[in-house]
């Protein structure tokens, strides 16, 4: 059992305000998830050229610097660098792939989040403590998504916690549990996917970051999961330009939607949403299973070519 969530401000008013939105919303939900959490903030959007990489160590202590000179040696000049909690955020003018590269085989340093956008922060310990400790009312930003964690198949580590990032402003986070992560974990090798876990959620956030790579649609790369996935789940996907929600298509992961002029809500119980302005006049409703909702504020490019072969 885990609790997820999720908030779009689709009124830039809220903007300044989404930690303090969103950070109840995640509180809420640790009786569902007292492991671990984490969550996904989409804030202060870059140019073209330039990268957000958030980094983690298991340390707070740890000499940050020392990465910081490395990458602006081999990959290109760090132009912002700033430390949170044992996580490390920075920015530089680079290639999001060089960077994934140049951490291959450093075990020590995690790569939690690459984008222009995105910014992801998790940690063991309660919502609370996690809120507490990445100061998570006092961010900003568009639409954020979260999850706590109850661990049932796999050990309670920061590498396990969602949300997990695959792709460039693409993260994932996932109540429930997929029967046929095995055999697409190895066929997603094969598209040049990477693992670092055991976790099946990392083999659905690399399912879709490879689908979007690969020039599908964030609905073409929902509709295509029915097929693809097997096994119960409630996601929600987060990219630089909103949120989507999916249930499978028996939909026995709990999931409730809240959506005013001003925001749109996920989560596992309404009780996440009962603090959120204005929320008495919501149209609240469940999510249909098999049915992709997906809020954005521009439409993307569907390409050719994108599909991937049934697992």
């Amino acid at each position: 059992m885990c609790g997820i969530v999720g908030l779009y401000l689709k009124s830039q008013t809220l903007n300044a305000s989404l930690g303090q939105l969103f950070a109840p919303m995640l509180i809420q939900m640790t009786q569902r998830g007292p492991d671990s959490a984490g969550f996904a903030v989409y804030r202060d959007e870059l140019t073209s050229e330039k990268i957000k990489v958030v980094l983690q160590h298991r340390d707070p202590g740890f000499h940050w610097q020392d990465i910081s000179n490395q990458i602006s040696s081999s990959i290109g000049e760090v132009e912002e660098a700033t430390q949170v909690h044992n996580h490390y955020r920075i920015t530089l003018i680079g290639n999001s792939d060089r960077v994934r590269e140049f951490f291959d085989g450093r075990e020590e340093v995690a790569v939690v989040s690459i984008g222009q956008a995105i910014e992801i922060y998790k940690e063991v310990g309660t919502p609370q403590e996690v809120s507490d400790c990445f100061n998570l009312t006092g961010m900003n930003g568009t639409h954020a998504i979260g999850h706590t964690r109850m661990a049932t198949e796999s050990a309670v580590t920061t590498a396990g916690s969602h949300p997990f990032s695959t792709g460039d402003d693409v993260c994932l986070v996932h109540n429930g549990s997929l029967s046929n992560h095995n055999r697409l974990r190895e066929k997603l090798k094969t598209y040049g996917a990477r693992f670092f876990t055991e976790n099946d959620t990392e083999v659905a956030a690399n399912y879709f970051a490879t689908k979007l790579a690969f020039g599908a649609s964030l609905e073409e790369s929902l509709n295509d999961a029915m097929a693809d996935l097997d096994g119960f789940f409630t996601f929600a996907i987060g990219t630089a330009n909103g949120f989507a929600v999916l249930r499978d298509p028996i939909a026995c992961k709990p999931a409730v939607m809240a959506e005013t002029d001003n925001w749109v809500a996920l989560a596992s119980e309404y009780r996440s949403l009962a603090e959120l302005p204005d929320v008495g006049h919501a149209n609240v409703w469940e999510p249909e299973p098999g049915v992709p909702y997906i809020w954005e504020t521009v439409e993307q490019t569907v390409a050719q070519n994108s599909t991937l072969e049934n697992a």
